[in-house]
């Protein structure tokens, strides 16, 4: 006898086919949050975090959320977000210039009045506790085919030893030879010309004096640009004038226009905080690197200038007592944002690592810079040496091993090339010399590295192509060891950070990272990139330990004058277990750009413990610990830090300048 289904079990199997028939259509889809779902619960479970650390977003309120291109730590544990116009022209046509201060603890945001366009500025730590922020953006780049009208530099010219002269923005200049007209994109201020006596006769001459200023044809189209120099008439001069001061230009054309810089400087107030706006460098520079030295003067280096050129050499240094800028006596040129880091004896270690601007033959080699000589000590080994632009430099911890890290980068522009070797120079060494430490987890160029309160450091993201190209973000981190030249990889970022990103030590012992400026959203690269605006934070494994985490406290009075120590002093602080700890860290606040942070800082300090304190004694070396305000951090025996104490260090009397002068070269 044959066998019929009934008919509900017709109907149940239909049913399951049914379900059967879905789930395979999607099966991909159930598979990817099923997926999903373990990994969240993974990443979350305590053991794993303990292992790997774990990663969360910031809740950043919407009218807060900016392109944040630069990130600085202040001494009141907030942090200064600064995006200016964030690379976004139409934003910079209309002064839309923006600054956030976020306070970590209480995640509360603040918007600051932004007084310039401070995109693609250099900044450092000041020793009063201001940040100094100088340079920015004056004009954005204009590609070949965005160019409409014919343009470059004009000199301008002053023979009157007797009176300066002033050509305001719009100021025509018309060829003698060729009858073109251009106008002046800036105002300028032309000196007085000079006057010399012959060593010889004694007789006075007369040597003009010269400005240089942005000039564009007053016309579109391609017949108005030149090719050759001409002598330019400066129209609306009256008198003696109209001899005296006259233009001349090369060629003026359809060529691409990189970005131009200011000279503006400011100081940011932590306490009032707002800008407070000082003199300005003698240079315009945009991308320049800012460097505290050891008598906290800074040093401002490189950069596109007021035409887009690479700043031929002309250093600078900035006195925060007078707030005034001096030329080095003798030029040192480098590329855009190059790593320089303080060493011995107010010497300049310059890691190799840039992120951008300047040809591939020229100022791309690592060495050690004498600022007093100008001497410069190059040192040999770098692998893959064309491959340092976007590469990361960082001072490996503590920072009396005088060991520093290179860490990816890629080819000059905007090459393909890209890296996963790390570079290690003891420079204590009597011959220093690279060697290749762990490769990183990837090949990548805008890795982001913190050194940790444990003497390990953290690295983060970057990408295998030039600005995130063809879908490249490297989604992974690691921590290194220097004691035992290891490496761990840990949780993996919750998004893509390449050009325009970075990350920061928190006082709490948390690391921050920020933005991402994608070319392109796709691996065809068809859709244009959005900047990440996403702010996530990163607690390594050392938080999610077990126990308590050590506890410090200032003792005696918390106000600001009893936390000043000097270089060799000491200071208590009161712990409620000091046998638990094991280091005492003084770590300096970051200010990170364009894989830029050339302060970064661990110092080991000598410590003793009583019953219920711990005593720290500072180094004596300037060079080692420069003034300012440092964070304080005890460390236990499973590396759990505490949460940092501000101390400030005065300007030591046996800090040494380097010699300037108030002339350009």
């Amino acid at each position: 006898m044959k066998y019929r289904p009934s008919r509900r079990t017709r109907r149940t199997a239909i049913a399951t086919t049914v379900v059967l028939v879905i789930a395979g259509f999607n099966g991909p889809v159930l598979y990817d949050i099923a997926s999903e779902k373990y990994h969240h619960y993974k990443i979350n479970e305590p053991e794993y975090k303990a292992a790997n650390g774990h990663w969360k977003t910031v809740q950043v309120p919407r009218k807060y959320r900016i392109n944040t291109i630069h990130a600085a730590l202040l001494h009141t544990g907030k942090v200064l977000l600064v995006a200016g116009s964030g690379n976004d022209a139409k934003q910079f046509n209309a002064k839309t210039f923006r600054t956030v201060l976020w306070d970590p603890e209480k995640n509360t945001f603040r918007n600051i009045h932004t007084p310039n366009d401070l995109f693609c500025a250099g900044h450092t730590q000041l020793p009063d506790g201001k940040l100094l922020v100088a340079g920015g953006t004056r004009r954005y780049e204009k590609l070949g085919g965005d160019v409409k009208k014919a343009g470059g530099l004009m000199i301008v010219h002053n023979e009157n030893p007797d009176r300066a002269k002033t050509i305001k923005a719009g100021t025509r200049f018309t060829g003698r030879k060729n009858g073109k007209t251009f106008e002046a994109k800036d105002s300028i201020l032309v000196p007085r010309a000079k006057k010399k006596p012959d060593p010889v006769t004694g007789q006075v001459k007369t040597a003009p004096s010269v400005a240089r200023v942005y000039v564009e044809a007053a016309e579109r189209g391609k017949q108005y640009q030149t090719g050759t120099e001409d002598n330019y008439r400066v129209q609306g001069l009256r008198g003696a004038d109209r001899k005296n001061v006259y233009g001349i230009a090369q060629k003026l054309s359809f060529d691409k226009k990189d970005f131009q810089g200011i000279k503006d400087t400011y100081e940011f107030d932590p306490v009032a905080e707002r800008y407070i706006k000082v003199d300005p460098m003698h240079e315009a520079r945009w991308y320049p690197t800012l460097t505290t030295l050891e008598d906290g003067k800074v040093l401002s280096v490189s950069g596109l200038d007021d035409i887009g050129q690479v700043v031929p050499g002309k250093n600078e240094i900035y006195d925060p007592q007078t707030k005034k800028w001096e030329y080095l006596p003798r030029k040192r040129f480098f590329p855009t944002y190059p790593g320089l880091h303080l060493t011995d004896d107010n010497k300049i270690f310059y890691s190799g690592a840039n992120a951008g601007y300047g040809p591939a033959d020229k100022g791309r080699t690592p060495g050690l810079w004498d600022l007093q000589t100008n001497g410069f000590r190059k040192i040999p080994g770098m692998s893959d040496p064309d491959a340092l632009e976007t590469a990361m430099s960082v001072p490996l911890p503590p920072s009396q091993s005088r060991k520093f890290m290179v860490l990816g980068g890629g080819g000059v522009g905007e090459s393909k090339k890209a890296t996963a070797k790390t570079r290690i120079v003891d420079l204590k060494d009597p011959a220093p010399r690279f060697v290749n430490g762990p490769e990183l987890y990837d090949k990548a160029r805008y890795p982001s590295s913190v050194v940790l309160p444990d003497d390990k450091v953290l690295t983060t993201n970057g990408s295998g192509d030039y600005r995130g190209r063809s879908d490249t973000n490297v989604l992974k981190a690691e921590i290194y060891d220097p004691r035992s030249n290891t490496k761990k990889g840990v949780a993996d970022p919750l998004v893509g950070r390449n050009y325009h990103s970075g990350a920061l030590l928190l006082p709490d012992g948390r690391v921050m990272t920020f933005g991402s400026d994608s070319l392109f959203s796709d691996k065809a690269n068809t859709k244009p990139g959005q900047f990440e605006q996403q702010i996530d934070i990163y607690t390594p494994p050392y938080l999610h330990q077990k126990g308590s985490r050590p506890q410090l406290e200032h003792a005696g009075l918390a106000e600001q004058n009893t936390r000043t120590v000097r270089l060799g002093g000491s200071a208590s602080f009161k712990s409620d277990d000091p046998d638990a700890i094991k280091k005492m860290r003084l770590i300096r606040p970051s200010s990170f750009t364009h894989v830029t942070n050339v302060e970064q800082s661990s110092v080991a300090l000598d410590f003793k413990r009583t019953a219920d304190a711990v005593t720290v004694e500072l180094p004596d070396d300037p060079s080692l610990v420069t003034p300012g305000w440092w964070m304080v951090t005890a460390v236990d025996g499973r590396g759990v830090p505490s949460k940092s104490l501000w101390l400030k260090v005065p300007r030591s009397a046996a800090a040494t300048a380097p010699t300037t002068t108030p002339l350009s070269p």
